[in-house]
């Protein structure tokens, strides 16, 4: 059985342990569900214009003023869509410095002593699969980045939706309230990710996926 592949990716306000989450995205099969926190500020019309700026997918977006909403949120989301026929991934979710995305809900989640919602969820990073199966070198050097590798093997689309060059912005888009942007540049990554997946799921066996278990071994 193949499983059927949903992307995410988050934002945040930066690398440290201390630093919240901003945004998590999925890219579902109807669409794609964006869940942003706000810390407290109003946004006035955010939805409508990320709606109005993706033509090609349905996205739904929802609002909340704290990052412990948001994390509810999400567990409440993760609940009721991601069946065990469905197979998470990520992109650079767990290699930079150890891990990126899981590590990171992983500590933000236990700083705010909430259950771990990836329960019974296969999941896979599609990094590995990519700068390990594909040749994503241009010039000399090896583009193995999220957007560079999208761009090599996707076609780079997807470069139009995003309001940033760098990632990097989106913290500076998050201290600003800047949100409409913030959620555009994640539902951007979450789109690429998926279109890196289906690459992979086309190109590569069922064995170099390393689909792993994300279920703690304790749940309470």
């Amino acid at each position: 059985m193949v499983l059927e592949q949903v992307a995410f990716d988050i934002e945040t306000t930066g690398f440290d342990a201390v630093d919240v989450v901003t945004t998590v995205g999925f890219a579902v099969p109807m669409g794609v569900r964006v869940f942003l926190q706000t810390d407290g500020r109003d946004t006035p019309g955010v939805e409508s214009r990320v709606d109005s700026a993706v033509s090609e997918t349905l996205v739904n977006v929802s609002t909340h003023a704290s990052e412990r909403e948001l994390l509810v949120a999400v567990s409440e989301f993760v609940a009721e869509r991601i069946r065990d026929d469905m197979l998470l991934v990520a992109y650079n979710g767990e290699r930079w410095n150890g891990g990126f995305d899981v590590p990171f809900l992983r500590t933000r989640y236990a700083q705010r002593d909430l259950a771990w919602p990836f329960v019974d969820v296969p999941y896979a990073d599609v990094m590995p699969l990519v700068t390990d199966r594909f040749n994503t070198t241009v010039d000399g050097a090896e583009q193995g980045g999220l957007v560079t590798a999208y761009d090599v093997l996707c076609g780079g689309s997807y470069g139009d939706l995003d309001p940033f060059d760098d990632s990097a912005e989106a913290v500076a888009a998050f201290e600003d309230g800047r949100f409409a942007e913030l959620m555009l540049h994640n539902v951007a990554d979450v789109l690429r990710t998926r279109a890196l997946g289906r690459v992979a799921e086309r190109y590569c066996s069922k064995s170099e996926f390393k689909v792993k278990s994300l279920t703690p071994t304790r749940s309470i």
